[in-house]
């Protein structure tokens, strides 16, 4: 829905105080720069842990032993 629904910070007024915003980035005219100090903005910590995952992934495709 880009460029036709914006998630910023009056939505997110609107939303329960336990939502979760999760997105697989980048957020190019989805969600605003405003949303990234609300403690519900979750996506950095969504991206950073793909990271670990597919670190996790990739090293046991090679079949490396990490100790």
């Amino acid at each position: 829905m880009k460029d036709f629904y914006i998630l910023d910070r009056e939505k997110m007024k609107l939303a329960k105080e336990d939502m979760l915003v999760l997105h697989p980035l980048p957020r190019v005219n989805e969600i605003s720069t405003e949303v990234d100090d609300d403690p519900r903005a979750v996506y950095f910590k969504q991206a950073q842990y793909g990271v670990y995952v597919r670190m996790a992934l990739i090293l046991t495709l090679l079949e490396v032993e990490v100790c």
